[in-house]
């Protein structure tokens, strides 16, 4: 069995698996190809992964050869005719907005893990892509939010005089929103959090943050702990207490978001233009259409004097770590994927590559997959 890790493009800076986690797979008699400079934006070099016992060659040969090709984004449909019919492709997918992309590999009768898929169950915890890169996420954020803000974040006693802590609120309370807190109490600030899972209000409350709450939101224990479309009502009520709250702010940390939909609007424009002149507005839903409703994609606009910074791809900017984590959860994924003998054993009768496999010898497999892409048969 050939594990081969393919060079990212465009601006990602991570690359699918470090020299450290290619060592794993070697001892579990695994062979491991690299692409020539895969891993040169996570400062990894080619002698690191010839050290570590992987061969580094060019991409065509990576494709052809492996079994498994692994990487953080998924391959450019240019290169989907060029894979052997059955060989897996494993990577962070979006199969909503990579609808016609999933098509044509079923076609082709590739094997797509789509790892924003693993199931969120105790056994698949040390998989969870989405959890860990919303880790990171979290973390740079609130130092990004801190770096631009006009406001010191902790409370300052000088001879100068007395210098109030920065308000902070956080829209959703996920992983990620978990982590901005944790890091925002710590470089002093008061911290708000608004969630609609009843769920997460004793761990806000344990990493010093208060909870907003606001009656009446419906959850589904079936979500696997995402967060669920609401009824309009609650929307309304909802909006109406984020903009008092967003108008004390001093930061906004955005993260609320439901997979496979478009992120619900948290910031209506007129919050936005009611908020302090000098307030920040970190969006991390951007890539899914953003919580605020002036949040431009990649783009750090300023409104009313509010600076709306609309950035999904802070794992990116940590490519070293974030790399080092995407690996080891893929490593995790993999040791449920190979024999003792370092041979395939793609079993779909596991919950975990079941839930994870999109497309699977022409069909759709991922209860997920059908569901988000409205799919009832092929």
């Amino acid at each position: 069995m050939i594990i081969g890790i393919i060079k990212e493009s465009g601006t990602e800076k991570r690359v699918a698996m470090l020299p450290g986690e290619v060592s794993v797979l070697k001892k579990l008699g695994v062979e491991v190809l690299a692409e020539a400079g895969a891993g040169e934006r996570a400062f990894a070099s080619d002698d690191d992964y010839r050290a570590a016992g992987a061969g580094v060659t060019s991409r065509k040969e990576v494709s052809e050869k492996a079994s498994v090709v692994i990487s953080v984004d998924h391959l450019p449909e240019t290169e989907l005719p060029l894979c052997n019919e059955g060989k897996i492709l494993c990577s962070v997918l979006n199969p909503v907005e990579n609808e016609g992309w999933l098509e044509k590999a079923r076609r082709l009768k590739l094997t797509v893990l789509a790892l924003d898929l693993i199931p969120r169950t105790t056994r698949a915890q040390s998989m969870d892509i989405l959890s860990s890169m919303a880790t990171v996420a979290g973390y740079k954020a609130v130092l990004h939010a801190a770096s631009v803000s006009p406001k010191f974040f902790p409370m300052f006693m000088s001879a100068a005089g007395t210098i109030k802590p920065s308000r902070m609120l956080i829209l959703g309370a996920g992983v990620a929103g978990l982590q901005a807190i944790a890091v925002a109490r710590k470089l002093g600030a008061v911290v708000e959090v608004f969630d609609v899972r009843s769920a997460v209000k004793e761990e806000v409350k344990s990493l010093g943050g208060k909870f907003i709450e606001v009656e009446g939101a419906k959850e589904d224990a079936a979500a696997g702990g995402y967060a669920v479309e609401q009824t309009e009502e609650f929307k309304k009520k909802q909006q109406e207490l984020i903009q008092l709250r967003a108008i004390a702010a001093d930061v906004v940390i955005a993260t609320a978001q439901i997979p496979g939909k478009k992120a619900p609007v948290l910031l209506l424009k007129e919050t936005v233009q009611k908020m302090k002149p000098g307030s920040i507005i970190v969006d991390l839903a951007a890539s899914s259409g953003g919580n605020c409703e002036l949040t431009e994609n990649g783009k750090t606009i300023v409104v009313n004097g509010v600076t709306i910074i609309g950035k999904s791809d802070y794992p990116s900017d940590m490519s070293t770590d974030a790399s080092k984590m995407f690996g080891s959860n893929i490593i995790n994924l993999l040791k449920i994927m190979i024999d003792k003998e370092g041979k395939l054993a793609f079993n779909l009768q596991d919950e975990i590559i079941n839930g994870t496999t999109a497309v699977h010898n022409g069909e759709y497999v991922s209860q997920r997959v059908k569901q988000m892409l409205n799919i009832k048969q092929v």
